[in-house]
């Protein structure tokens, strides 16, 4: 009994045994895969890192080459560079300092100087102040800009310049006084009408040789008579004045017109002033002027008493009502103009009237003395501006008329003897540098106030260059001479005007 339990129990020992060995088998399998998962595990991780890695450098060298390109298609241009910038600053510093030199220059070259004044005192003269603004219609323009522009270019050159100097230098205190003339050729002769030139205009221009002569329709008889006559004073006059004659005519074209209206002389017509203001065409001034130029040219004339630059502004106006291009400055700035350069295209002298704007006047100076009570401003809103314009484009010669101004004067002083309105307005302030010449100095405004000797006088110290026709030509002559031998006025100040028409006559 005990052997077969001992048996038995063999065998379940030996089948436990047999259990656990295979058990152990299956625990060691059982590790074995374990590891071996561990290990593909791992290898799995592995790979999907260097999946990781890969992707993560082709994202890197897509996103280099995108950069890249970003950097290329915002790459600075060549201005924004520093040595570019820095260069390109240096220039403009440059350029900033020369335009500065330059404006510096000018303005201090061309500053416009006071001519001597008679006993006027204009510090409280209302609209006279130098730096103030002319409003012209609605353009400013600066006093300062007009006389720089206008000095720069009506300049002469260097060698007229030169020559005027020096025929100025050769001529005696009387021959430069009777430059400042422009007569008639009856003032010169002392005889009736004249018709002719010969040894009598010869003798006395001699004895005067005056600035220039003027002729009437009574001594224009005919086309081969006018033009002899003309053409042997130029001749008489280079021989004698050591300079040309300025031969002179109103031409205005309309009713005034010595040539155009004679019944002796066939000359092209052209249309009045006021018809040709109302087209509207400057052309139309020009052509005027030039058809004018033309014929006068052909006779021999050099200077033309025209045009008229007067605004019509007051309608009760009967002195130029009828030789104004009209009521509107702008119309009448650009059409005096425009016939002043047809003129000039032919070789004649142009000659703007009647400063600072006879249009705004009621009375005619011809007979007595006529006003007008506006204002500087107010003048220079309308009756200036032709004037004005007339300056920016290097006016030959400007006339100033005889009536009063009281509310820019102070007083009653006519234009072309008051030193406010031709040297402190007309040259100081408007910038003018050619020609002042008088209208008639014969008429009543002047002569039913002073003589002869002293409208001269007057008119000299005022800042006139040209006297025309003066009533007692020879009165008027030895008044000039008398107050520079007694230093009423300075041979100096003589010498100013000389040398600007000789420069003048130069340029013929």
């Amino acid at each position: 009994m005990s052997g077969k339990v001992n048996s038995k129990n063999k065998k379940t020992g030996k089948r436990k045994s047999e259990n656990r060995k295979t058990e152990n088998i299956k625990n060691a399998n059982r590790k074995a895969e374990n590891k071996r998962t561990e290990v593909r595990k791992a290898e799995n991780k592995n790979s999907e890192v260097r999946k990781a890695e890969k992707k993560s450098e082709v994202s890197a060298e897509v996103y280099g080459r995108r950069t890249q390109h970003v950097r290329r298609k915002v790459k600075k241009p060549w201005y924004k560079k520093r040595k570019y910038r820095t260069a390109l600053f240096g220039l403009v510093l440059v350029a900033t300092l020369v335009m500065a030199c330059a404006i510096i220059y000018a303005f201090r070259s061309d500053e416009p100087k006071m001519q001597e004044s008679v006993n006027t005192d204009v510090s409280n003269v209302p609209n006279v102040s130098e730096k103030e603004t002319l409003k012209i219609g609605e353009v400013s323009l600066s006093t300062e800009t007009v006389s720089e522009t206008t000095t720069a270019a009506a300049s002469p050159d260097e060698k007229i310049v030169k020559e005027a100097n020096e025929i100025l230098k050769s001529m005696t205190l009387e021959e430069k006084i009777n430059q400042l003339f422009f007569i008639t050729p009856e003032a010169l002769t002392n005889v009736g009408t004249v018709i002719a030139a010969g040894e009598q205009s010869k003798t006395a221009l001699k004895q005067h040789p005056v600035g220039g002569i003027i002729y009437f329709s009574p001594n224009l008889t005919s086309e081969s008579q006018a033009k002899e006559m003309i053409s042997n004073m130029k001749k008489y006059g280079t021989e004698v004045c050591k300079v040309p004659l300025f031969i002179g005519i109103d031409e205005e074209g309309g009713s005034i017109a010595r040539l155009g209206n004679s019944q002796t002389i066939n000359v092209p017509k052209v249309q009045t002033m006021p018809q040709i203001g109302a087209t509207g065409d400057v052309s139309n001034a020009y052509r005027a002027g030039s058809t004018i130029g033309s014929y006068l040219k052909s006779y021999g004339f050099n200077v033309d008493f025209a045009p008229v630059a007067d605004v019509l502004t007051n309608s009760l106006n009967q002195v130029v009502k009828d030789r104004s291009f009209g009521s509107d400055a702008g119309v009448v700035s650009g059409m005096a103009v425009q016939f002043s350069k047809g003129l000039n295209d032919n070789g004649i002298i142009s000659c703007y009237k009647h400063f600072p704007g006879h249009g705004a006047t009621k009375d005619d100076t011809h007979e007595g003395f006529a006003y007008t009570d506006k204002t500087y401003d107010e003048l220079a809103a309308n009756e200036l501006r032709p004037f004005i314009e007339a300056i920016n484009n290097n006016a030959d010669m400007i006339m100033v008329g005889h009536f009063s101004l009281p509310k820019v004067t102070g007083d009653n002083t006519c234009a072309s003897i008051s030193p406010v309105i031709i040297n402190d307005i007309l040259k100081t302030r408007l910038g003018y540098k050619g020609l002042v010449i008088t209208d008639s100095l014969a008429m009543g405004a002047l002569t039913n106030l002073y003589r002869s000797d002293e409208i001269a006088v007057r008119a000299i110290n005022a800042g006139v260059d040209i006297l025309l026709m003066p009533q007692d030509f020879q009165l008027a002559y030895n008044g000039v001479l008398n107050a520079v031998k007694s230093g009423k006025i300075s041979e100096e100040r003589i010498d100013q005007s000389v040398l600007k028409i000789i420069e003048k006559k130069l340029q013929l």
